[in-house]
């Protein structure tokens, strides 16, 4: 019985397994490919065509159904989940982050399992193998970058690129659309570059080394998403200049402080030549005045002060002196005198002047010398006129010129005629000089010296000798008076009107005129140098190849070698220079000009020309100070001796700049206060009131005073000048010996005078001191008592040396009776009586003299005689308060009027 059932089991298993696999007959079936795409950092694939697996079987519960799908290889990074078991859809996705910078592309292998025959999945199915691709799609999530931190290049000046430099960046994307860089862009604005969509940059205009040297540019970067970069990179671009032959190195201004001395104008300039081989090498350098001054920075104090001061010999008259009261006759002429006090006379053709008659030389001799500054241009119209700088010519009837000085066609003309008393023969009488710097309209000093019959010219120190002589014969003797001219020529007669004619068009200054000798080369070239000029810095260190030469000037240098370096080290040693404490401010010009000699060519190189400035600064301007006591008080006996009274004894003249000032070259630095030693020029002492009586006061300085100092002096009863270029010591030293006298100071009370000084013909002056002299009438020292004003009883001893001992011994002597005073009472009686008729008769006598003696000088000083005289003023003083009521008042006594008892 249990073998049947055992046997049973076994054939109902059997029995089901058949049936079972009758009913999952068919494998899955899925597609044999799928492309599948995923986007990264998300986790679903879209897969091509869908993942579906099918099954035959169906719809065979389990038999037709899809329960799995799985992915074989790679270990990748996905799985397959069936959505639907009946349709057998599934889908693909990522187990985690899917990166595309890691894995752009995945390949595996997927299958599909139905669910077998039953519940439990026995006797499932699986498909055939399919293969899977997958992309990763990139997103855009990085910013391009720079592969270089920083880019550098240079261009040369002048050229245009089409490419100066490439600068490249990158993506750290996958994909081609967001790695790749479609953009570039240059953040800076307003440059003379651009860029392309490949990086390279390129100049839109040409460069110049001189405009700007270096220029750095901001570049950025775009991808092809439009994703620009974080951070941008600096483009640094330097731009070479094309090898041009020049001078480099140097500034294009100098600021030159006034004491200094000489001052280097180009310590770092080289010649540039481009390696050509060259021979030599010449610079010319010019220094450009001519709007300073009278052609450049000179002295201006005024002719008689620069005259003292260059040696030259005393007797020049000024012809153009400066307007006042006593040089009246340049009055009306037009001047301009804004550059630094230095006075210049302009002539428009309309304007002259006579020089009064007192003025005028009046015999010029065989030797003399007339020099001016001139500044000529060239005369209007073709046929010019003559141009009379100075002309003495007949004031009436006739219209003889005796000498003159005029202009003609820019030839520069001397007339001379002597007169017959002078010589008798045809002689030299005009002398013609053709020069450039007659009409170039610049600044020169003429100086014409006459040694007749030879004249000689000298211009600016130069001499030059006439290129034409015309003789003519002697103007015959007249007494017609002659009138000398200033800026035309006067024709007094064969005219109805008297007038001026041959006008003069320019500027002159410091005309004079000086008989009797010639002008030595020395004092004509201290006259009209220039303080200004250029020098060169540490002469000794130049090399012996180097060549140079200076015009007389100093305005010109060139300079000559063959070897460059030694011409580079040459030229940094130019230097400028200005000798004046206080020079003229403004700007100066300065003008290189180069020429290169190569081997076996004349000039191989052209060196352009240089134009650069000086710029002097302003200097301190001093305070010049006069300080001393403003009062003097004297007896008028003082005023009546042979040396008069100093006003000035305590004088003191100071100068200070103040502190925040620059400070000249000679300035003293004192505690609070910056005292600067320079000359002075002139010093007037002016009468205040009325002018001086000469017949009974003078204002004077002896000669001996001004000994050893480049001083002179005028007076006049206007008061008394003192000029000439010195110390401020000097001038105090000669204005300490100006001396007061006053010979009848009986009606003055006081006088007062007023002191001013000037630096530079008054480019700087002083305060204005005033004096007062006070005079104290019938005063005496207080030593010498008037014996006639004692009223007292008893004799008083006066305090004089020989007075008290003569007292004293007659005191230490004197006997104390009473009986002794009797005795000499009647004795002094006898005597008075005795000689009462003698006195009587001598004192007539005396007052008859004394009388007669103050006819003569009312004011003569009382005798000072250091005498003891004892008197009885009972007897006298009654005779002679009657015979001089007004010496009684005196505290002084005439010995001769009175008779020593």
């Amino acid at each position: 019985m249990l073998g049947v059932p055992f046997a049973l089991v076994w054939v109902v298993l059997g029995l089901s397994c058949i049936l079972a696999g009758k009913v999952n007959k068919h494998k899955p079936w899925i597609e044999t490919s799928y492309h599948g795409v995923i986007t990264e950092n998300m986790d679903t694939v879209l897969l091509d065509p869908p993942l579906v697996a099918l099954d035959k079987d169906a719809p065979v519960p389990y038999a037709g159904e899809i329960c799995a799908f799985k992915i074989h290889g790679q270990e990748a990074p996905f799985e397959a989940v069936v959505l639907n078991r009946t349709s057998g859809e599934g889908v693909l996705r990522a187990k985690g982050p899917v990166d595309c910078e890691t894995q752009k592309e995945y390949t595996f292998i997927i299958q599909a399992y139905d669910c077998g025959a039953e519940a439990s999945g026995a006797s499932w199915k699986k498909s055939h193998k399919a293969v899977v691709h997958i992309q990763v799609d990139d997103v855009n999530e990085f910013s391009p970058v720079f592969r270089e931190p920083m880019y550098h290049a240079s261009a040369m000046e002048g050229k245009i690129y089409d490419s100066i430099l490439q600068v490249e960046a990158w993506d750290q994307d996958c994909s081609p659309q967001y790695s790749q860089i479609c953009n570039y862009d240059i953040v800076t604005s307003n440059t003379p570059f651009a860029i392309d969509r490949n990086g390279n940059i390129r100049n839109t205009e040409r460069l110049s080394y001189d405009k700007k040297q270096r220029y750095k540019v901001m570049v950025t970067a775009f991808d092809c998403g439009q994703k620009r970069a974080t951070e941008s990179v600096a483009v640094h671009i330097d731009v070479k200049p094309v090898c041009k032959p020049g001078w480099q190195g140097w500034n294009k201004q100098v600021d030159y402080e006034p004491g200094t001395g000489s001052k280097q104008l180009f310590p770092k300039m080289h010649l540039e030549t481009c390696d050509g081989p060259l021979s030599a090498v010449r610079a010319m350098v010019e220094l450009q005045t001519s709007h300073i001054g009278k052609g450049c920075d000179r002295e201006t104090y005024s002719e008689k002060s620069m005259q003292k001061l260059c040696g030259a010999a005393s007797g020049s008259t000024d012809l153009l002196p400066a307007p006042s009261i006593s040089t009246n006759w340049t009055a009306s002429l037009l001047t301009d005198s804004g550059r630094d006090s230095d006075l210049i006379f302009n002539f428009d053709g309309r304007q002259a002047a006579n020089v009064p008659e007192q003025v005028v030389p009046q015999n010029l001799t065989d030797q003399f010398t007339i020099a001016t500054w001139m500044k000529h241009g060239p005369s209007p119209g073709l046929r010019a006129e003559k141009e009379t700088l100075l002309c003495n010519s007949d004031k009436t009837e006739m219209n003889r010129h005796h000498y003159s000085l005029y202009v003609h066609n820019c030839r520069l003309v001397f007339l001379l005629r002597r007169d017959f008393t002078q010589v008798d023969t045809f002689r030299p009488a005009e002398f013609h000089w053709k020069l450039e710097q007659i009409c170039d309209k610049e600044w020169h000093y003429y100086v014409i010296n006459v040694e007749f019959p030879a004249v000689t010219l000298f211009v600016d120190g130069v001499t030059y000798e006439p290129y034409l002589v015309t003789d003519d014969w002697p103007i015959h003797p007249s007494s017609i008076d002659t009138q000398l001219t200033v800026g035309a020529c006067w024709q007094g007669g064969e005219v109805s009107t008297p007038r001026f004619t041959q006008f003069f068009r320019g500027s002159l200054s410091g005309l004079t005129i000086r008989p009797g000798r010639i002008e030595t080369q020395k004092v004509i070239s201290c006259l009209q140098a220039c303080k200004e000029g250029l020098d060169i810095h540490s002469l000794e260190s130049l090399g012996k190849d180097i060549k140079f030469h200076f015009n007389p000037a100093q305005s010109v240098l060139v300079m000559e070698g063959e070897d460059l370096e030694s011409v580079n080290t040459a030229m940094a040693k130019v230097s400028y220079i200005n000798s004046r404490q206080f020079p003229t401010a403004g700007l100066r010009q300065l003008h290189i000009t180069t020429t290169v000699q190569c081997f076996g060519e004349d000039i191989c190189i052209s060196i352009p020309d240089i134009k650069a400035l000086v710029m002097v600064l302003p200097p301190s301007e001093p305070r010049i100070t006069i300080a001393g006591s403003d009062q003097l008080v004297r007896p008028a006996a003082d005023l009546r001796g042979a040396m008069g009274v100093a006003p000035f004894k305590e004088l003191r003249i100071t100068s200070t700049v103040t502190k925040g000032d620059g400070v000249p070259f000679s300035a003293v630095y004192r505690p609070g206060v910056l005292e600067a030693m320079h000359n002075l020029d002139y010093c007037d002492v002016l009468v205040i009131g009325e002018e001086l009586n000469p017949e009974q006061e003078s204002l004077e300085i002896h000669h001996s005073s001004l000994m050893g100092k480049h001083l002179d002096a005028t007076n006049s009863t206007s008061g008394i000048s003192i000029y000439g270029v010195d110390s401020m010591a000097h001038y105090e030293e000669a204005l300490r010996q100006v001396r007061y006298r006053n010979w009848r100071p009986a009606t003055l009370s006081n006088r007062r005078f007023r002191l001013t000084c000037s630096e530079l013909n008054g480019r700087y002056t002083s305060n204005e001191f005033n004096l007062e002299v006070s005079l104290v009438h019938n005063a005496a020292p207080v030593e010498h008592v008037n014996h006639m004003a004692v009223q007292s009883q008893y004799m008083r001893s006066v305090h004089h040396p020989l007075m008290v001992h003569s007292v004293n011994s007659h005191i230490s002597g004197t006997p104390p009776a009473a009986t002794v005073v009797v005795v000499i009472c009647i004795a002094a009686l006898v005597c008075i009586v005795v000689l009462g008729i003698y006195r009587l008769h001598s004192t007539h006598q005396d007052s008859s003299k004394s009388e007669e003696d103050e006819a003569k000088d009312p004011e003569m000083d009382w005798d000072d005689s250091t005498l003891t005289i004892t008197v009885n003023p009972m007897e006298v003083r009654g005779h002679y308060t009657k015979e001089f009521p007004e010496k009684a008042l005196s505290t002084k006594i005439n010995s001769k009027a009175l008779v020593k008892i």
